[in-house]
């Protein structure tokens, strides 16, 4: 027999049986092992004395007068604020049906009278046991979501206030980009040019965080067009070309391109991000980025594909949730926010479409949305009107 349990507060059963003679039994039993112990004779009593003073488990017969303790189960198990309360049944039912009933109306466990003092005692430690770590992962958890609240509301007030001495430098570089002699020298040129570029990566920064907030929050309004992805994908490629650098850019696409109803400045957003993505991950000598656009259904898929240095297969999905950093097979790491893909999966999802990665570590990645041609928005970003 175990030890009885000691605490200030112990844990409180409540036992359900129309024979006084097991309640007394069980009562005795439960008190000698230190529990709080109540008794009620019928299904409607053990109901009314749950919601006055839930119980940290129940023990419950089934074969009761009104109400058998399915019912009682089933009505437990449908109340919010009652239905995790562990409910172990206790009955003379034998056959393998009850017992199957009985779980599938919510119980945790199964005791068959006649019962052994010592098989109840077991299981309802451990299921109280199970109880308390429930509860304490719980709450946890809670703890986590609100720091992770606290994080987000500190780093989108940081990131806020960065937005206008940003804007400022960046225009105090255009003045100078502009007023600079052109016998300047080379280097001091390429000085601001580089400072330029660092100021604008720095400002797709700020708004891929401010933007994923909002979409995480249904803030972010769409504004719904026919867009010609075809177009946007020339467009995102002109304004890209200093970056790709040697690289090989093979572009396909049917003809015509069906048009989409869409965010333009969301989804060309989305174009450059996964584009800057190919680029970044794929070598200069003998790189080949793949981009094309085809109709998958009542959808359009969009997608870019390179020769870079892969994804493990158990990466695929985490590259997708937000701060996600992946290392490299090569064993480079690129400093980013992680919030890129993140906002890319969340601008998309708010169209009604879908994102993924098809890839295989060492041999490429193939990144793709689909966007449904006629533009259903999720309910979390509504459309302007």
């Amino acid at each position: 027999m175990n030890e009885p349990i000691s605490c200030q507060n112990p844990p409180s059963v409540l036992m359900v049986d129309d024979t006084p003679a097991n309640l007394e039994l069980l009562s005795g039993m439960l008190k000698g092992r230190g529990y709080k112990v109540r008794a009620a004779v019928s299904g409607k009593l053990a109901l009314q004395a749950v919601r006055n003073n839930p119980p940290d488990l129940i023990l419950l017969d089934i074969n009761m007068p009104e109400m058998n303790g399915y019912e009682v189960c089933g009505e437990l198990k449908a109340d919010e604020k009652l239905k995790d309360i562990p409910i172990i049944f206790l009955s003379a039912l034998s056959e393998t049906m009850d017992k199957v009933k009985a779980f599938g109306a919510g119980g945790v466990d199964y005791i068959t009278k006649p019962f052994q003092l010592e098989e109840v005692e077991a299981r309802v430690e451990t299921h109280l046991e199970l109880r308390r770590q429930k509860r304490q992962l719980q709450e946890r958890f809670n703890k986590l979501r609100e720091l992770e609240k606290l994080r987000d509301s500190m780093v989108h007030m940081i990131i806020h206030d960065l937005r206008s001495p940003l804007a400022g430098i960046y225009g105090f570089l255009e003045l100078i980009g502009e007023t600079a002699d052109q016998n300047a020298p080379e280097n001091l040129r390429h000085y601001i040019e580089e400072a330029m570029s660092s100021a604008k990566q720095m400002a797709t920064i700020v708004n891929d965080v401010l933007d994923t907030s909002k979409m995480e929050e249904g803030k972010m309004r769409l504004t719904p067009a026919k867009c010609d992805l075809g177009c946007m994908l020339e467009e995102c490629l002109s304004g890209m070309k200093p970056l790709i650098g040697d690289r090989e850019v093979r572009t396909a696409a049917s003809e015509p391109v069906p048009t989409v109803m869409a965010d333009r400045e969301i989804i060309f957003r989305v174009m450059q991000n996964l584009l800057a993505n190919a680029i970044k991950f794929t070598p200069q000598k003998g790189g080949v980025i793949r981009l094309g656009i085809e109709p998958s259904g009542d959808r359009l898929r969009f997608s870019v594909a390179d020769n870079g240095p892969g994804i493990a297969a158990e990466h695929r999905q985490m590259i997708f949730e937000k701060f996600a950093q992946v290392a490299l097979s090569t064993g480079r790491q690129r400093n980013s926010t992680g919030l890129g893909l993140t906002f890319c999966k969340l601008a998309v999802e708010a169209h009604g479409g879908r994102i993924g990665v098809d890839s295989e570590d060492g041999k490429g990645s193939a990144f793709w949305f689909e966007l449904p041609t006629e533009g259903v928005p999720q309910a979390g970003c509504s459309p302007d009107k």
